[in-house]
């Protein structure tokens, strides 16, 4: 699956979170899901999230990438981002998905970037557009998240 890529975080978060004791990288990042699938993230920040996920091991049977390996990839950035917005204080928790899916991809590397549509106080929506590596949009989709208050340990594993 390629090698492990570090993710990019701009100095505003990185500032916002300091002094918390936490890995950054491994906070935003796909989770157990994600890495079974490939998912990296590349660049996490609440304006902007990129990743890239294999169409390998996430096809379905007829050997198109699976739609619910791009609502994982959605639901992975879409959440670092709201996540990012919300800062330490918050969790973000998706209540709404939808996918559209434009075309099919039966080999390579798709790269997913989320940009905010809404960013408030209890919730953040983000609209992912995932990519084929010829720059081709394989899909469109937006995920809200509402944002909730984390319990004080929430961040301590």
């Amino acid at each position: 699956m390629g090698t492990e890529q570090t993710t990019t975080f701009p100095q505003e978060v990185l500032d916002r979170w300091a002094g918390l004791g936490l890995d950054l990288p491994a906070l935003f990042s796909a989770g157990h899901l994600g890495s079974r699938m490939g998912v990296q993230v590349l660049e996490a920040g609440p304006e902007r999230v990129v990743g890239t996920m294999p169409v390998e091991g996430n096809t379905q049977p007829y050997g198109l990438l699976h739609g619910g390996a791009s609502a994982v990839l959605t639901e992975t950035l879409g959440s670092v981002g709201a996540m990012l917005h919300g800062g330490p204080s918050k969790l973000a928790v998706g209540v709404d998905l939808n996918c559209t899916h434009h075309r099919g991809v039966r080999a390579g590397l798709v790269t997913g970037v989320a940009t905010p549509v809404h960013r408030g106080r209890s919730t953040a929506t983000y609209e992912v557009v995932i990519s084929d590596e010829a720059g081709k949009r394989v899909c469109t989709a937006r995920l809200t998240c509402m944002l909730r208050d984390a319990p004080a340990d929430a961040y301590r594993g």
